[in-house]
């Protein structure tokens, strides 16, 4: 159970979950559980038997809503087994520990029941978007930070966030989980670096609807459409212009905002993509190698 003086937790409150990494005492949970608490001992652990541990933020990424604590004094708290989010198939069973409501312990189970939902999490001037895993095991406001679990009690998720419904109540059976690959890959570059790099294109672009592509002839109605290009970026020395049209990059669809931010940041400072899409003079495709930002 990870208490944050004065933090936005799960759901408004101030207590969220994590779980243990390393022999170290490092853990790992939400970022928007303790975002708001900066200053010195306001945060603490409670580990499973009611013993409670201070704890410092060693650093966090409101991008992909991951933050590594450090318990300065672990104790005999062990780390938890880590699987692999990739090896997950859907309709597998998963359990998800945490602290739902402040009932610390609390066990609830499911099954996976999607893959590569977007979703976004965090305050609306600090969002993140993430790619994550849906699954029906209950989850409610404390969860936040808490491990997901396949059958052979590994971490494949950090469950994150729930649905809302048309009121302030989370909608049943519906959890999502960043995936412990993306979770374990930032964590890793906090503890080895103080930071998270991030993908960098240089563009701005807006969604292309329906009803735009109507509106103003466009030979798509899905996808986005490139309002600017920053010069001497990624993209300006890729050859991508203000008025493309990017539909795909690599083998994924891209038909909105979201869909290209998840993408970018799924990749690291480097790689390359392929993007293809369509411009005036018909289709294009461009390799596109990420910088950082």
């Amino acid at each position: 159970q990870v208490n944050a003086q004065g933090g936005s937790g799960a759901g408004g409150g101030a207590t969220g979950s994590g779980f243990v990494v390393d022999d170290k005492g490092h853990v790992i949970t939400n970022n928007h559980v303790v975002a708001d608490a900066t200053g010195t001992g306001e945060i603490e652990v409670v580990d499973h038997q009611g013993q409670v541990h201070p704890v410092k933020i060693v650093g966090r990424s409101p991008v992909y809503d991951i933050a590594v604590l450090l318990v300065e004094d672990p104790g005999n708290l062990r780390p938890a087994a880590l699987g692999s989010s990739q090896a997950m198939r859907i309709g597998e069973s998963v359990v998800a520990i945490g602290s739902p409501l402040g009932l610390s312990s609390t066990v609830t189970s499911g099954i996976v029941s999607a893959l590569d939902r977007p979703v976004t999490t965090g305050t609306q001037d600090d969002s993140s978007y993430i790619n994550a895993v849906q699954t029906d095991a209950a989850i409610n406001p404390g969860n936040s930070g808490g491990p997901l679990l396949d059958s052979r009690g590994r971490v494949i998720g950090i469950n994150t966030a729930i649905l809302r419904g048309g009121g302030a109540v989370g909608a049943e059976g519906l959890g999502f989980a960043v995936p412990i690959n993306l979770a374990s890959d930032v964590a890793r570059q906090v503890l080895e670096t103080g930071r998270v790099r991030r993908a960098f294109i240089g563009i701005q672009y807006g969604d292309v609807t329906p009803e735009m592509a109507r509106e103003f002839g466009l030979p798509v109605e899905r996808g986005i459409i490139i309002l600017a290009v920053q010069p001497g970026s990624p993209a300006a020395r890729a050859g991508i212009l203000r008025g493309d049209i990017i539909t795909r990059m690599d083998a994924a669809a891209i038909t909105s905002m979201g869909d290209l931010r998840r993408a970018i940041r799924e990749r690291a400072p480097g790689q390359e993509v392929a993007f293809a899409g369509v411009r005036p003079d018909g289709p294009f495709t461009v390799r596109v190698r990420l910088s950082e930002q």
